[in-house]
Formats: structure tokens, C-alpha cells, sequence
């Protein structure tokens, strides 16, 4: 659905577990990385089901402008049983259009009570912060100072991701030099 990051898997999850210090009782999943093939979400919920999670205690959190695309997803609409699912608002993505876009799922998050399982939206300001504007500042030599938290941009400037970077490529002469690079064999 989306273009090949940057970053790879590994530098991704880095910065995942970087952005969630300090929120002890969340948990990031490196299940996917350890994979030889493509990962879909149903799948992922099916491993963690398999390592005793109940779909009850499964939140996975999605901004509403890729929620919108959710009925493309593979195993749509079985996989929305697995998690609960908790759709936060983004600038420029009116929640209200989940109504006409999504208007089978309407009566999940108006009556959660009919499954085991929700789906949360959550209609609150939030800033207008992308991955894709993030790695256009960097490419451009900005600053992301309070776009991401400081140990996430630490771990961006020590390991020279998304430096020359312009959208869905990365130069290789970046990814020859990337002490990330030759650590993991990747960038």
C-alpha cells in the first residue's frame, strides 16, 4: 500500500521502542522483522493470538488516513475480530468521512457492544506529523526538533538515516557509509 521505507526494519523498530520509553506498560513487536516473507496484519494478529494474547488486550493504533484504505487490507473485514483497533484523528482527514467511506463498520464504533473486539475513534488535535515530512526535512537539512522525540532524532543523526533521501529512495552512497548499514548489512 505505501512506498518501501528509508529506514530499514530494524532502524524502524529502533526508533518504535526509542518513541515508546517512558510508556511501560505499551510493547512493540519485532515478530515482523524475523520473517522471511511479506507481513500482513491479519498474520501478525494470528502470532500474537498464538503467543497468548487475547484479541481483548491487542490495541492497534492507526491514523485515520490509512484507516480510510482499511477495506483494501488483506482478510478485510475478519482480521478487525483479532484487535481492537483505535483510530486517531489527523490533520487534513475529517473523522467524520469514515461514515460514507467505511459505512459498513459505522455501527462497530457507534455500538462497540456487538464484538469482542472495538474500533476507538479518536477525535482529538493532533499535529501534523508524517514519516514523509520527516524524512523531507531531513533530506533538506531542517531540523525535526519536537517532531519526534530526542532519542528518536538521536538515533536518526548517529546512524545518518534519510540523508539525501528523497521520497521512497535512498542514495546509495548514504547506504554504503551508514554505520547502521554495515552493523545490520542493511540501511
Amino acid at each position: 500500500h505505501r512506498p518501501t521505507p528509508a529506514a530499514s526494519g530494524y532502524h524502524r523498530f529502533a526508533m518504535t521502542c526509542l518513541a515508546l520509553e517512558g510508556h511501560e506498560h505499551w510493547r512493540a513487536s519485532d515478530s515482523e522483522l524475523r520473517l522471511p516473507t511479506r507481513s500482513y496484519t491479519s498474520d501478525t494478529l494470528d502470532r500474537l493470538h498464538a503467543d497468548g494474547f487475547a484479541p481483548q488486550e491487542i490495541y492497534f493504533l492507526i491514523g485515520v488516513d490509512a484507516f480510510q484504505d482499511i477495506a483494501s487490507w488483506r482478510d478485510f473485514p475478519a482480521f478487525l475480530d483479532k484487535a481492537n483497533f483505535a483510530v486517531v484523528s489527523r490533520p487534513g482527514f475529517p473523522m467524520q468521512a469514515l461514515d460514507d467511506l467505511l459505512p459498513s463498520l459505522a455501527p462497530r464504533w457507534r455500538s462497540p457492544g456487538a464484538s469482542a473486539t472495538r474500533i476507538e475513534l479518536i477525535d482529538a488535535p493532533t499535529r501534523d506529523v508524517s514519516a514523509t515530512a520527516i524524512r523531507q526535512k531531513l533530506a533538506g537539512g531542517h531540523s525535526i526538533e519536537g517532531l519526534v522525540p530526542p532519542a528518536v532524532a538521536q538515533h536518526i543523526h548517529r546512524h545518518e538515516l534519510y540523508l539525501g533521501a528523497t521520497l521512497g529512495r535512498h542514495i546509495a552512497t548514504i547506504e554504503s557509509r551508514s554505520p547502521a548499514g554495515r552493523l545490520h548489512g542493511q540501511n
